[in-house]
């Protein structure tokens, strides 16, 4: 899926500061009184020139990337106050509040079934119907009495992303 991406604040300080580097060394070159020192005047102009390249390159380079880890769907996929879940990952998604999303194993810590639904702000394994809060993945109801692990998702754009 294609789509235009925000360049991130931190590839344009990185490239503001790279930018800094290049015009401080270019304003820092000595120039003699017989222009013996033209060759620094050069190298200095030919540093600053290629510090603007890298840091245009780098910012082109961030704005198209994708963020790390497994795409594993649209936000679209995953309702404000319920959740998926993506059985391949073994990871569910939820979103308790809209924009917030939360990741957490969709491997039950009763005894390893994959949790099968997302409903009423719970997250239910049927096998032995524990049940644990879409929120922060804590016990409800057991038999399970361990919470279920956080997983780490990131969104981009329309996209989740496990890391």
């Amino acid at each position: 899926m294609s789509q235009n991406r925000a360049v991130p604040r931190r590839s344009v300080v990185a490239g503001a500061g790279a930018l800094g580097v290049a015009a401080t060394l270019a304003a820092c070159s000595s120039y003699g009184d017989d222009g013996s020192d033209s060759a620094t005047t050069t190298a200095s102009t030919a540093a600053a020139t290629s510090a603007a390249a890298t840091a245009s390159a780098s910012a082109e380079a961030t704005a198209g990337a994708t963020p790390a880890g497994t795409e594993l769907g649209p936000t679209s996929d995953v309702p404000v106050g319920g959740g998926k879940i993506f059985t391949a990952e073994k990871v569910v998604v939820t979103q308790p509040t809209a924009g917030t999303y939360q990741g957490f194993s969709a491997v039950c810590t009763h005894q390893g079934c994959t949790v099968s639904s997302v409903t009423g702000g719970e997250i239910v394994c049927n096998c032995h119907q524990s049940h644990f809060s879409a929120t922060d993945g804590s016990v409800v109801s057991g038999p399970a009495k361990t919470a279920l692990p956080s997983k780490t998702v990131t969104v981009s754009g329309d996209a989740i992303y496990l890391a």
